[in-house]
């Protein structure tokens, strides 16, 4: 995996590198401490990774050289400011580590990334999914996708391992682009991947949670949704 490295700080990058080193399937293949030099960097190596800190010296962030870029590769955030992790996963980070970086999650880190390289290096085809954003592309298959949920015109579709991907599709689209009865619609605003789904708990009478493998935190419904669920593995044990 050609990987690098973007931070303003000479002593983080030599602590990144170090770490890095550790891991033979990872080649670094250059280093910048602003956006303007990590344009260039990038535009001339078309790395597969890059670790990225957010606040960048020259006036410009990390989500700055994002937007500059017209096909970013795969992100890891690298920030002491755990204050930015929710705007690092809306631009489709795959993992966002806290300085100083501990070993055991850079490898978890490098781990999401080789995922996320594999499936975007399938070709779409025959049972692959094309999840397009205006960031990346995923390419999936339909035993990888979790759970979609709606949110307006919008639906944010969890792949196993993955960050949620916002997709402009309804729910509707995917129902029908979904095989059943692995997925099932529990309602205007849900459906899951039934194949995945490991608990159902009930903490509260209008709420229910799901836990789901491929997901790293449980998924909250609604009591209707919640029922629904319910009557569809009643009619599965019967």
């Amino acid at each position: 995996m050609r990987v690098v490295i973007v931070d303003d700080e000479p002593l983080a990058r030599s602590a990144m590198r170090r770490l890095l080193a550790a891991h033979a399937h990872v080649e670094i293949v250059g280093e910048a401490e602003s956006a303007e030099a990590a344009r260039a960097l990038m535009s001339s190596q078309h790395p597969d990774l890059v670790f990225l800190d957010i606040e960048l010296g020259g006036g410009s962030d990390g989500f700055d050289l994002l937007d500059s870029l017209e096909r970013p590769p795969i992100v890891v955030f690298v920030t002491a400011f755990a204050e930015h992790a929710v705007e690092a996963f809306a631009v489709n980070a795959v993992d966002y580590l806290l300085k100083p970086v501990e070993p055991q999650r850079l490898e978890a880190a490098l781990e999401r990334a080789a995922r996320q390289r594999a499936l975007s290096a399938l070709p779409p085809g025959p049972g692959v999914i094309e999840l397009r954003t205006p960031r990346r592309t995923l390419f999936a298959t339909p035993a990888e996708i979790v759970a979609i949920t709606a949110d307006g015109d919008f639906t944010r579709v969890f792949v196993a391992g993955q960050p949620a991907v916002m997709i402009l599709r309804t729910l509707a689209h995917f129902e029908e682009l979904l095989p059943a009865p692995s997925f099932v619609r529990l309602g205007r605003s849900v459906m899951i991947n039934r194949d995945r789904l490991r608990s159902l708990e009930a903490p509260t009478r209008s709420t229910g949670r799901l836990v789901l493998d491929g997901m790293a935190h449980p998924l909250t419904i609604g009591r209707a949704a919640t029922a629904r669920l319910r009557e569809i593995l009643a009619s599965g044990r019967s």
